[in-house]
């Protein structure tokens, strides 16, 4: 027969049993996170930042595991957000074009010239238009928690130098999945052609397509100069926002405290990734101009030619994305 004392020592050693097992258990906790490109970018050097900072922050109580190069959804990028809502995925540091399919709202920022410069962009999303972008996002199933930057997309071809519309007449150009995007090259007399960034760069090696849009930092760092890509014009026809978002069930099950962990660290990797890629990109433009790419740069006339030939995807989508957003969003553009 057991002692009271012998008991209470029973206890008291289950009860610590209890307590290491939930604590194992809970530093045990990993998450995935999907993204499109790998730490050699900006964007996957964001995700991995956002997973130091929450290991740091919650005692390795969060893990964030990365996994780069859309290996989540097999290469097709345009199935990330889809995955992540049914919980395929945890957690994403995505593109908002790579979830317009899903999220007609974030085709704002897929408005052809829409956008001028960074100070419209940083007035979008820290304004009234972004809240509304993040509601229209959270009602999907999914908690978006901060901004990320990809940039400013420019055009790059094999054929030659390209200053005004007519110079795209015929080209074909890869185009990620996003139907604003086939709309806007066919205004532009163009040939668009859609395909993952997987089997883009074949493509372009084989000369299957002319050319491609990207920003400048994954123009250079996947040195799309060596695969035939010699002509770039700096046209900022479109800005590509980040969003660091987790999936809604994920985010239900965490402590509060985890979860506010995870946001700050979001917005402090954001931030972060943000001012990495403004600093870095005229040092990325001299280094593509010393690799010996011809780079055309638009006057206000040109740029103004292209801006007219793209007003009807604007006509076209602005219904599709929603007025009032796209009236806030002008509003803060103009207010900026």
């Amino acid at each position: 027969m057991n002692s009271p004392r012998r008991i209470t020592r029973i206890a008291a050693a289950l009860a610590g049993a209890a307590v290491l097992t939930a604590s194992l258990s809970a530093q045990a906790r990993e998450l995935s996170v999907s993204t499109v490109l790998s730490d050699a970018f900006p964007w996957g050097q964001a995700a991995e930042k956002w997973a130091e900072l929450v290991e740091e922050r919650t005692g390795g109580e969060l893990t964030l595991r990365v996994y780069p190069n859309s290996q989540l959804v097999a290469g097709d990028q345009t199935r990330e957000f889809s995955a992540m809502r049914s919980g395929l995925i945890d957690m994403a540091v995505g593109s908002t074009i790579n979830w317009s399919p899903q999220v007609p709202e974030l085709n704002l920022f897929s408005l052809p010239f829409f956008m001028p410069d960074e100070a419209a962009v940083d007035a979008v999303t820290g304004g009234e238009a972004g809240e509304m972008v993040f509601e229209a996002i959270e009602s999907r199933g999914v908690v978006p928690l901060a901004w990320g930057e990809n940039g400013f997309r420019q055009l790059s071809n094999s054929r030659g130098p390209i200053s005004e519309p007519g110079d795209l007449n015929g080209l074909k150009i890869r185009v990620v999945g996003s139907p604003l995007f086939q709309d806007t090259f066919t205004a532009l007399g163009a040939d668009p052609t859609q395909m993952s960034w997987t089997d883009a760069q074949p493509a372009l090696t084989t000369g299957a397509v002319d050319g491609q849009e990207n920003p400048l930092s994954v123009f250079d760092v996947a040195r799309i100069d060596q695969v035939g890509q010699e002509h770039l014009t700096l046209w900022n026809y479109m800005n590509d926002p980040l969003i660091f978002a987790v999936n809604q069930r994920v985010w239900d099950s965490l402590s509060e405290e985890h979860r506010e962990i995870l946001r700050e660290t979001a917005v402090e990797a954001g931030e972060w990734e943000i001012a990495m890629t403004r600093e870095q990109e005229s040092e990325r433009l001299a280094d593509i101009q010393e690799r010996g790419v011809q780079v055309t740069e638009l006057t206000e006339e040109q740029h103004a030619a292209f801006v007219n030939a793209t007003r009807s995807v604007h006509d076209k989508w602005i219904p599709r994305i929603g007025p009032e957003l796209v009236e806030a969003a002008r509003q803060a553009i103009e207010a900026r």
